[in-house]
């Protein structure tokens, strides 16, 4: 009886914890944020990944170990496709593959529409 008041009261005393925390959580919802809001600007520094995407392909396990140096894989474009300029992984812009100075390089031939 005695270990069944005391689980009782360890109970009690945790939904009590509980709710205490949960009306903290609501005071801080209620309240609005303090300071400036971050704006364009600020960041204009913030670093993006930016991948150039010439054509994919599919193929089996089977296939892929049997590459050796030479092989070649097909793509799912045609040569005079543009390649696809993607901002952390999201189509942005598409453009043509070129070189400069002996680096490769994209000319960009479009701006994809955010619709």
């Amino acid at each position: 009886m005695a270990n069944e008041k005391n689980v009782e009261q360890a109970i009690d005393a945790a939904t009590q914890a509980v709710m205490v925390e949960s009306n903290k959580l609501d005071e801080l919802a209620a309240g609005k944020a303090a300071g400036d809001p971050i704006g364009l600007n600020n960041l204009m520094d913030v670093p993006v990944r930016v991948t150039v995407e010439v054509g994919r392909t599919r193929m089996t396990l089977g296939e892929l170990v049997k590459m050796t140096p030479g092989s070649l894989v097909v793509l799912d474009r045609e040569a005079h496709e543009p390649a696809d300029i993607l901002v952390n992984g999201k189509i942005v812009a598409r453009g043509e593959v070129v070189t400069i100075d002996g680096a490769y390089g994209v000319r960009v031939t479009s701006i994809v529409s955010n619709a």
